[in-house]
């Protein structure tokens, strides 16, 4: 049971007495200093490449480097302070598979490969990692995440077959939905209902429980009706929508606030723009839907009625491009982030409304607050 954290703020002392204080910042690795816009021949542009979420990379020594830096990494290589393994390579994600972006600008992601929570903190430029699930011992393969209105966290684990409850410091505070999950995989979260929505992929169905851990009632079933499921995995809460990625249908079903069944969109097939092997499912504040497709390593993005706008990505390891990429997760500021899963990192893109294209919005960025 381990729960490491690692701080970006450290005290050269610890190695060598009457050393000055090392401060660290936040930023995205990998930025390329020109602007990289989306799509790429159109004159308008809707999408800004913004960075890259990788691990310790993200966290950079403000003076520049030097003899401080040296000491860093003598104390790193002494304590293994940086390594889950307790060794000294870098804490980096290895198979991230979906995230949630706090209030307070704070980016978790799940990475089932580390059996880990990462936490990027941009503000206090500090990377944490979470192991520890409680008494049912360390996580085994978190999948989805979600925070609450009071800072705690919840994690789905789909081998512990529950919900483990964090505080906002990563501290184990139990866990419920055991003996009623099978195999939980996403979350998303109605706060004003405070209704917390699971999907269950081995019983193909939705559950809908309380934060406090109260089974509240069950959506749909196995089949491939409306509102019925086979294999749901991701889902989204945002403008009063449920967004459910029916991944076994290839389609996305669409609910209300209520459970009640609105819409779906989404088919089979072998074109860009199909859904073969959907995951991740989103929105963005003017209802554009952003879906996942695993198997064609691309974003695809709809608008609120499920047309086809425009595709993002293709397969590679270079900027615009992913390998079999899982869970997107979209923040209060438009910010569109994917989990790269095979390719070991968290890309994001910045999505631009109507008055922002072109924006002035900076690409490289050292960030002091999310507010």
């Amino acid at each position: 049971m381990k729960h490491l954290t690692l701080f970006f703020w450290l005290c050269s002392a610890l190695v060598l007495s009457g050393c000055a204080e090392t401060k660290y910042v936040f930023h995205y690795a990998n930025v390329d200093e020109k602007e990289l816009l989306w799509p790429k021949k159109e004159p308008t542009a809707r999408y800004r490449y913004v960075g890259q979420l990788i691990g310790e990379q993200n966290f950079t020594d403000e003076s520049g480097g030097g003899f401080t830096k040296s000491l860093l990494n003598a104390f790193k290589w002494i304590a293994g302070v940086f390594s889950v393994s307790g060794g000294s390579n870098p804490v980096v994600l290895q198979r991230p598979q979906a995230g949630v972006t706090g209030a307070d600008g704070r980016v978790y992601v799940t990475d089932a490969s580390r059996q880990s929570i990462y936490v990027f903190d941009p503000v206090n430029a500090e990377l944490q990692v979470w192991s520890d699930a409680g008494a049912s011992g360390g996580f085994v393969s978190p999948v989805g995440i979600v925070v609450l209105d009071n800072g705690q966290v919840l994690v789905s684990d789909a081998q512990l077959a529950a919900v483990i409850r964090l505080d906002s410091l990563g501290n184990p505070l139990g866990f419920f939905a055991a003996g009623i999950m099978e195999r939980p995989t996403g979350l998303a979260y109605d706060s004003v209902r405070d209704m917390l929505y699971i999907a269950d992929s081995a019983a193909h169905d939705i559950k809908v429980f309380r934060s406090d851990g109260a089974f509240v009632k069950r959506l749909g079933g196995p089949g491939v009706l409306d509102a019925q499921f086979n294999g749901p995995t991701h889902l989204s809460f945002r403008n009063d929508k449920l967004y459910v990625t029916d991944s076994l249908n290839s389609r996305i079903q669409i609910f209300d606030g209520d459970g009640n069944f609105l819409s779906k969109f989404g088919e089979r097939g072998v074109y860009i723009g199909n859904m073969p092997r959907p995951k991740g499912v989103a929105a963005d504040s003017d209802g554009n839907v952003y879906v996942v497709e695993s198997y064609q390593d691309h974003m695809l993005i709809f608008d609120e009625n499920g047309q086809f706008l425009m595709p993002l990505g293709g397969t590679g390891h270079g900027i615009g491009q992913f390998y079999l990429p899982a869970g997107i997760w979209i923040d209060a500021q438009d910010r569109v982030y994917i989990a790269d899963m095979f390719n070991g990192r968290v890309v994001i893109f910045q999505y631009l409304s109507q008055e922002e294209r072109p924006s002035d919005l900076p690409v490289t960025t050292t960030i002091t607050s999310f507010q």
